[in-house]
């Protein structure tokens, strides 16, 4: 199992402090430093819709120009975004066996995931 993010967001700190507590290993991967590709991306988006994955409320996202902005229309632009503002993904992903099982954090889903 991977989860995706970035090690400073505080819900990706929320979620990998659940994880450790509960005793669920996992795999971090951090888009900081290691990106996302495309292929990746793709997986990801013939599971979960563009809109759920680009992150609409965060800084990345309002710092964009209107242009950026509106040159998202569908999953294919919503990739190249994501490729190249990696901050713009929502997170945390978590991802099992190529499954994406959870976009984003709360402990209610992680519990109903994992604890039930």
């Amino acid at each position: 199992m991977t989860l995706y993010g970035i090690p400073n967001c505080s819900t990706v700190k929320k979620a990998r402090v659940w994880l450790e507590q509960q005793g669920i290993a996992y795999d971090f991967h951090d888009f900081k430093k290691s990106g996302i590709s495309a292929a990746t991306l793709e997986t990801w988006l013939q599971q979960v819709e563009w809109e759920k994955l680009v992150n609409r409320a965060g800084m990345t996202w309002r710092g964009l120009s209107e242009q950026d902005k509106a040159a998202v229309t569908d999953a294919a632009s919503a990739s190249t975004l994501m490729q190249s503002h990696t901050s713009v993904i929502k997170r945390p992903i978590l991802v099992k066996d190529g499954a994406v099982i959870a976009v984003g954090y709360t402990e209610p889903a992680y519990a109903k995931l994992f604890l039930s």
